[in-house]
């Protein structure tokens, strides 16, 4: 079993480890790394161990007020529609994704997983104006 680190970065420098995944498998898509840090980010949010906004999971404000919160005040999410807009997000450019030095732009390319492996994402910010 693999240990996989993803790293949130942003244009501006600024680094902070997303979370660590234990991925049994040697080789995974791009988009299946996704779902899977996408699925433990939600049930982070919604065990109230984060407090979101940082990393690819973002609750909507529909989302606040359609499903109420944990009591906590905390929304309670559910993971498909948040990994939906976290592949829409990688499609229109909102973030991009490096293994190692080098940039995977395609969503079904697999990547080779070790232990060790670092997968960073590269949080993309539009320029004032446009």
């Amino acid at each position: 079993m693999a240990k996989v680190r993803l790293v949130d970065e942003t244009t501006s420098g600024e680094r902070r480890d997303a979370c660590a995944l234990d991925i049994a498998e040697e080789r995974l898509t791009l988009r299946e790394v996704i779902r899977r840090r996408v699925f433990e980010e939600v049930a982070e949010l919604n065990a109230g161990r984060t407090d979101g906004g940082r990393g690819l999971v973002r609750p909507t404000e529909t989302e606040r007020t359609l499903n109420g919160t944990d009591g906590r005040g905390a929304p309670r999410l559910q993971p498909q529609p948040c990994y939906e807009r976290a592949l829409a997000a990688f499609a229109r450019n909102g973030f991009l994704v490096l293994v190692g030095d080098r940039q995977i732009e395609d969503l079904d390319e697999e990547l080779d997983l070790t232990s060790g492996t670092e997968i960073t994402f590269l949080k993309l910010v539009p320029l004032v104006g446009g």
